[in-house]
């Protein structure tokens, strides 16, 4: 049975969709079957692989217009890559599944019925704490939430772990915190290495070991419509992100 797994945080700009594609597509590299949810209405994810969505996608989908099976796609450049694609219109699903009855459990729903298809489905949130992000953790078996290495890294944190606390008591018990993951990490700023003193002083051992640096490939890559590890391999963005794989994957077998 396959393991979902939501990357969440309100707070834009802090590597959320950048790790979704990065994370998902070198779990496909160590040959995982893995499936990417483009839950965010500005579709970054979906871009930054290089995909166009047409009428199948994760609107259509949520909202019961298309059939979830018909709308993923396997990306070409890695075998055992899925994308379900997003596009703007998602952003009317915040309403619509807000006035449908049982409609924070819909994404749930959809999902379990193809989590065994993969060793882990990967959900990219919107940067909000809205009906799309709530169908996201109720239906995430864990969430990992990016924390960037810059001034104001906690602010808001609190309340996404409220709204965490809050679905885990009422929603969904099974739901963990998968960890903490530092990125945009600049060795030569001594802001940077403070706010990794302090994310690891507040959380502990929930912190991953590895940290995603700032990386010139890694914030080209989706221009070109690649995960960092198809466009340079060779790149500290493409080592970083493996890395992260393969701690991801150890944590998951202890």
């Amino acid at each position: 049975m396959g393991k979902i797994v939501a990357l969440a945080n309100q707070k834009g700009g802090v590597g959320k969709t950048t790790t979704s594609i990065n994370l998902a597509a070198s779990l496909a590299v160590l040959e995982k079957r893995v499936l990417l949810v483009d839950a965010d209405p500005q579709a970054n994810s979906t871009s930054g692989l290089g995909f166009e969505p047409g009428e199948l996608n994760t609107y259509t989908v949520l909202t019961g217009q298309a059939e979830l099976g018909a709308a993923i796609v396997q990306m070409a450049d890695i075998p055992g890559l899925y994308l379900l694609p997003s596009n703007i219109n998602l952003v009317g699903a915040e309403t619509e599944l807000a006035q449908t009855e049982g409609g924070q459990f819909r994404m749930k729903t959809l999902l379990d019925s193809i989590k065994g298809d993969y060793d882990y489905v990967i959900i990219d949130c919107s940067p909000s704490l809205g009906m799309l992000t709530l169908n996201a953790l109720i239906a995430a078996d864990s969430v990992i939430i990016p924390v960037q290495c810059e001034y104001f890294a906690l602010e808001g944190l609190g309340k996404l772990l409220n709204t965490i606390k809050m679905v885990k008591a009422g929603l969904n018990p099974g739901l963990e915190i998968e960890g903490f993951l530092l990125t945009m990490y600049d060795s030569r700023l001594r802001l940077a290495n403070q706010v990794v003193g302090e994310v690891r002083n507040h959380f502990g051992s929930l912190v991953f070991d590895t940290i995603i640096q700032r990386n010139t490939r890694l914030s080209e890559s989706p221009s070109y419509g690649k995960p960092v590890i198809t466009y340079d391999a060779t790149s500290s963005g493409s080592t970083n992100y493996l890395n992260l794989a393969q701690e991801f994957l150890q944590r998951n077998q202890q």
